[in-house]
């Protein structure tokens, strides 16, 4: 029971007489009389806020970046309407900045036994689970002057999904894998693993890939057409530990791996090859395996959704023996970590012939754009000495992914917008020559 802000005022008012002419008790109660009669009136005409029904219904998942509509039924089983306030609250995280004080705010009246829906839009800014918390409701009096209030709770989640913002380089990452394919006019030879078909020599076509015994038993010249292996096992293995949290520009490294990770997978299942994910930093935080092509996007996904980086220092021996495990066949590990000079010659350069010996080995990592800003500035002292330490921590990255290269390891290392790109064509690149 509350009093409300109209039946403080009017109380206030009331007692203004007994102030000024202190007539007494008598007086005050004459006063304030007819106030507490219309109250206690306007109490019992409230609806009950126990006994009213909720339900929700509506969106179970969003991409980061996009809405979700949650519709909360309210149904009032009271024989007198119900006049209320209502606020559907969430986690501050499900709302863009200054959104939560409107969006989860509602006005409704409801007559008895019937029901209206109330939708509240979401647009969160972190990946995640997201759990409804409580409904407040405020039932007020036909006069306004007394309210009944009461929460209910109405459980409710919504998954927020990684964006996959890559997925606009996809188009043309497929077009690249149907030349590589065979499938268009522009053909790749020569290099493939997997015989595809004969064709007529033209102008150009290199020598080495005329089928003499095909152009023997017939008039023109024969030449062979290759393609890519297809059934090929990718691993994609992200690193959550502590160089994961590290933010580039408005997101976690992370973030930016998962998206580049997202790019790799739809492009890799469309050649007709298996992706599994395992994230890992001292132990398995998320295993995909085993996913048919219609389903590895949305498994992958929602694999990510909850993932968050880990303040521990990556355990690489117990990363590379649960690679070796989930990927016992020959495969392309895709690793995306960091280049920092100090994880990689402690962590990871001792353990990496485990992973050479038997797999081919790709190490992906997001660059900060600002480094290279730095390095370019010019002017002043300041400017001077920011362009020299970004220089060294260039030279040192260069330096560590050339330690990495003469392992044999493939490294791709670019800025948050370019990995995703990067990391599909270093994937065509091993494909077009045969090595996956």
């Amino acid at each position: 029971m509350a009093l409300t802000g109209r039946a403080a005022l009017l109380a206030a008012l009331g007692s203004i007489p007994v102030g000024i002419w202190d007539a007494g008790w008598t007086a005050m109660l004459a006063v304030n009389a007819p106030l507490a009669v219309a109250c206690a009136c306007d109490y019992a005409l409230a609806a009950p806020v126990r006994r009213l029904g909720l339900t929700r219904s509506g969106d179970n998942s969003v991409r980061l970046g996009e809405t979700a509509d949650v519709t909360l039924t309210l149904t009032n089983p009271a024989g007198r309407p119900l006049r209320a306030q209502l606020r559907d609250a969430w986690p501050p995280s499900s709302w863009q900045p200054g959104a939560e004080a409107t969006a989860s705010r509602h006005r409704v009246t409801v007559p008895a036994g019937e029901r209206r829906r109330l939708t509240t839009r979401l647009r969160p800014t972190r990946r995640g689970d997201r759990h409804a918390d409580r409904v407040t409701i405020r039932s007020y009096g036909p006069l306004g002057l007394f309210a009944r209030q009461g929460t209910h709770k109405v459980p409710w989640a919504v998954r927020v999904l990684p964006p996959f913002t890559s997925r606009k380089h996809l188009p043309s990452k497929l077009a690249r894998l149907r030349e590589l394919d065979g499938r268009t006019s522009v053909l790749t030879r020569g290099e493939g693993t997997e015989f595809d078909s004969l064709r007529e020599y033209v102008p150009g076509d290199d020598t080495r890939s005329i089928d003499w015994r095909a152009t023997a038993r017939q008039t023109t010249v024969a030449v062979r057409t290759w393609r890519p292996e297809r059934d090929r096992h990718i691993l994609v293995v992200l690193d959550t530990g502590r160089t994961s949290a590290g933010r580039v520009g408005d997101v976690p490294r992370l973030d930016a791996s998962m998206d580049a990770g997202l790019l790799l997978a739809a492009l890799a299942s469309r050649a007709g090859d298996r992706v599994d994910l395992l994230a890992y930093d001292r132990r398995v935080r998320a295993l995909v395996q085993g996913r048919a092509a219609g389903d590895l996007l949305p498994s992958l996904v929602n694999a990510m959704a909850t993932l968050e980086p880990e303040l521990v220092e990556t355990d690489a021996r117990g990363l590379t023996a649960t690679a070796l495990r989930t990927a016992p066949r020959r495969s392309l590990i895709v690793l995306l970590t960091s280049l920092d000079a100090a994880p990689v010659e402690v962590g990871l350069l001792p353990v990496l012939p485990q992973l050479t010996q038997r797999h081919s080995v790709l190490v992906a990592s997001v660059a900060d754009p600002h480094v290279a800003t730095m390095a370019a500035a010019r002017g002043d002292t300041d400017a001077v000495y920011e362009a020299a330490a970004a220089a060294q921590a260039q030279a040192e990255r260069h330096r560590t992914a050339e330690q990495l290269r003469r392992h044999g390891v493939t490294v791709v290392d670019a800025t948050p917008d370019d990995l995703a790109p990067a990391l599909a064509d270093a994937y065509l690149a091993l494909k077009a020559a045969g090595r996956l």
